[in-house]
């Protein structure tokens, strides 16, 4: 544990590096099967058009060069020594397998890259896929980025996400037979969810002892068929006091040795319709800092595992 109450990824990266990591999200030009080839279904309600993460990455250049420009910016900024090459935007295990090992070379074949972590879908690994990453997690460090958003599978019908909460359960345990280190991504203030239903996925969170974990609030981007029904008034987004105390229940039922990659999501200013206050992204952080410390409460001190 560390002083954030809570099982902070960076510090288990320092330790492990001994030094600052930074990840670096990389845009491989590969698809998403809920989107098409082309890339122009609207796919998810909530996906940018450009995939989520697609703010500064270098779009179209060599995954080497993207890297080496995200490397100049981590270490101005941050002072960053070593780097994680993120496949980040739609769905990085969507090609043949011969490609995707082209890809990921690539990435590990800049100086200072230590790792490699790769985000998907549930429904976008087939069992050659899991061979391939099994590999590389001998090799390097990493992770598998598996988005879920919820175990409810209303709520993932409602997202036309293209998949259900079983899927998921099966490419999880594809993954742990590997041996995969697995980041689940989750999102909270989804349309339709209580809060009941939301710290349901955070109880088989826990039950599953998923390896590492990014909470993501729910953000409303203009160009998205979300900020359709924001428009229209079809659904709202949460206050920043109730996410923070959300957030914070959050926690507290996780398993304590899962690794918090994130607590909070923010979009682009220009295109962000809603909520407004998720631009003041360490704001947030500290205000669900200071309610666990005023709460008593820490990663795993509401734990419901028997």
């Amino acid at each position: 544990m560390n002083d954030k109450r809570y099982n902070l990824f960076s510090s288990h990266l320092k330790a492990l590096f001994g030094g600052r990591v930074h990840k670096i999200s990389v845009d491989a030009g590969l698809s998403c099967p809920n989107r098409g080839a082309t890339r122009l279904r609207p796919g998810c309600l909530f996906c940018d058009p450009g995939g989520s993460g697609a703010v500064g990455i270098a779009r179209g250049a060599q995954v080497a060069e993207q890297i080496e420009q995200g490397k100049e910016v981590m270490r101005r900024k941050y002072k960053a020594q070593r780097f994680i090459a993120y496949f980040q935007p739609f769905s990085n295990t969507a090609a043949p397998v011969d490609d995707l090992r082209r890809l990921y070379d690539e990435a590990l074949g800049v100086e200072d890259v230590v790792g490699l972590a790769v985000g998907t879908r549930p429904d976008c690994c087939p069992p050659e896929v899991f061979e391939l990453l099994a590999e590389y997690h001998r090799r390097t460090y990493f992770w598998l980025e598996l988005g879920l958003q919820s175990i409810h599978d209303r709520t993932l019908e409602f997202l036309r996400r293209g998949h259900d909460y079983a899927c998921f359960r099966e490419a999880f345990a594809r993954a742990r037979e590997q041996g995969l280190n697995v980041c689940v991504h989750v999102i909270l203030g989804l349309p339709g969810e209580s809060r009941e239903d939301m710290l349901a996925t955070a109880d088989e969170m826990a039950r599953l002892q998923v390896d590492g974990i990014k909470i993501h609030l729910l953000h409303v981007l203009d160009g998205t068929p979300l900020g359709e029904l924001y428009r229209r008034g079809e659904i709202a987004v949460l206050s920043q006091d109730d996410y923070v105390q959300l957030v914070t229940d959050f926690i507290a039922r996780l398993h304590p040795r899962t690794l918090v990659q994130r607590l909070t999501g923010d979009g682009p200013r220009d295109r962000l319709l809603a909520p407004r206050w998720s631009l003041k992204k360490w704001e947030v952080i500290n205000a669900i800092d200071d309610a666990l410390k005023q709460r008593n409460m820490r990663q795993g001190s509401d734990c419901r595992l028997s």
